[in-house]
């Protein structure tokens, strides 16, 4: 490649490592007595996945690994592939075998491959024709068929950290004979987010910017309006929902308040994250404050009315909210609980006392016959029917819902074990007495 070729390629191919020594970051797989590093000690390799965030060195810890076990490697994107590519590569990596060559067969966002290119791949892998390497952003349990899972080890990747990130920087330096002031650095490194591949872009751009050296202002011209890594389809989305989710459970509004933030400033739609905090207010406070759901839809109603960023402060009033006041899971158990009930069991036929009796011949057969209204009945709890039931008459009566001794949900709790002993003297009163 001519220098002026190479002049014109982007900064992170360029300083791409081609060592495991110069990989910066995840040492829990290089360091010398780790197992990556084992591998390459051994010149060998099997079938892996390796899952972490963007810019991680996946792609680049493929090629080195392959290349250090002397093997072929066929690249795919698995965005781009289809099972005709993955033939080609089998015929491929067939051919080379037969003069004593190995074929690494890497896959790019193996996380796109549908069921049918995975099952396609899966006998190669299974007889040795190719090593295979995926890389993915996404969790491989949920998105590798389990048999292919199963034929290869995964390797977990970190983000890098801000003394990995540092590192790079300085690398730069010295291979582009740049000079980068540290707050420069400091700054770049931080929107990175522990993605190389975007602090590398971005220093791109800087360099050009800059004669020779990078400053502050250079460096937040370079940046623009880039905001923080946030995959709203992947793991990192799902993570941070669930963070969220966790803090107002665990009445700390302030943690809550940070993974709501942290949503918002990776780009997020508030709207999902509105419906997300409406669940929250029924699953985890529920009747120990009902004003937590009134107030949880008012605020993502003031959301839509007024947008960004005006709306946003709303939201976030709702999670304060959410996670300040007393907890309850019992509408979300009791829910579940009467659901499992009814899936396992008959589909029962409405009792006729209860059922509603609009016409004469309805009411000849027998419907709302014996019916209590509950209304016209005086006791010390108000409008009550003491023993009566309501269930189907093939169930015994079943209790889902159990209040907990928070909040509102208190005072459901001490009247509805009043209704039961009502109910309880009324059973007694209504049985035989025994000689």
């Amino acid at each position: 490649m001519s220098a002026e070729s190479d002049e014109h390629m982007p900064l992170a191919e360029r300083m791409r490592p081609s060592t495991l020594k110069d990989i910066v970051g995840q040492k829990h797989l290089l360091a010398p007595d780790k197992p990556l590093a084992r591998l390459a000690a051994q010149h060998k390799i099997h079938s892996m996945i390796l899952w972490g965030p963007p810019g991680t060195g996946k792609t680049t810890l493929a090629r080195i690994l392959a290349s250090n076990a002397q093997a072929e490697v066929i690249s795919l994107s698995a965005v781009l592939a289809g099972v005709k590519d993955l033939r080609d590569a089998v015929a491929q990596a067939e051919m080379w075998a037969q003069s004593g060559r190995a074929t690494v067969l890497f896959v790019d966002e193996v996380h796109r491959f549908n069921k049918a290119q995975q099952d396609a791949l899966l006998p190669h892998v299974e007889k040795g024709t190719v090593t295979f390497i995926g890389a993915t952003t996404e969790n491989p349990s949920f998105e590798v068929n389990a048999a292919l899972l199963s034929r290869a080890r995964v390797y977990v990747l970190k983000s890098l950290e801000a003394g990995d990130l540092t590192q790079l920087c300085q690398r730069v330096e010295r291979e582009m004979k740049v000079v980068i002031d540290p707050d420069a650095a400091e700054l770049m490194s931080r929107h990175a987010d522990g993605d190389a591949r975007r602090l590398l872009n971005v220093l791109d751009v800087a360099i050009q910017l800059s004669e020779d050296k990078v400053n502050r202002e250079v460096a937040l011209e370079a940046l623009g309006e880039s905001v923080r890594r946030f995959d709203k389809g992947g793991d990192v989305f799902y993570e941070q929902i669930s963070a969220l989710h966790k803090a107002v459970r665990g009445s700390h509004p302030d943690a809550s308040l940070y993974w709501f933030c942290r949503m918002l400033d990776g780009g997020a739609d508030p709207r999902y994250i509105g419906r997300r905090l409406i669940r929250m207010a029924s699953e985890d406070v529920g009747n120990a404050d009902p004003r937590a759901l009134e107030l949880t839809i008012a605020a993502l109603q003031s959301y839509e009315r007024l947008g960004s960023p005006e709306g946003e402060l709303a939201l976030a009033q709702a999670v304060l909210y959410l996670a300040s006041v007393p907890k309850s899971n019992a509408a979300y158990s009791a829910f579940s609980a009467a659901m499992t009930s009814v899936r396992e069991n008959p589909s029962y036929e409405v009792p006729l006392h209860i059922r509603n009796a609009p016409t004469n011949l309805m009411k000849g057969l027998g419907y709302g016959a014996d019916y209590r209204y509950s209304h016209n009945e005086s006791t010390s709890e108000g409008a009550f029917s003491p023993g009566e039931d309501y269930f189907p008459e093939e169930m015994s009566p079943e209790q889902y819902y159990f209040p907990v001794d928070a909040g509102l949900e208190a005072k459901i709790r001490s009247r509805l074990e009043r209704l039961r002993a009502l109910d309880r003297e009324a059973d007694a009163q209504r049985r035989p007495e025994s000689d």
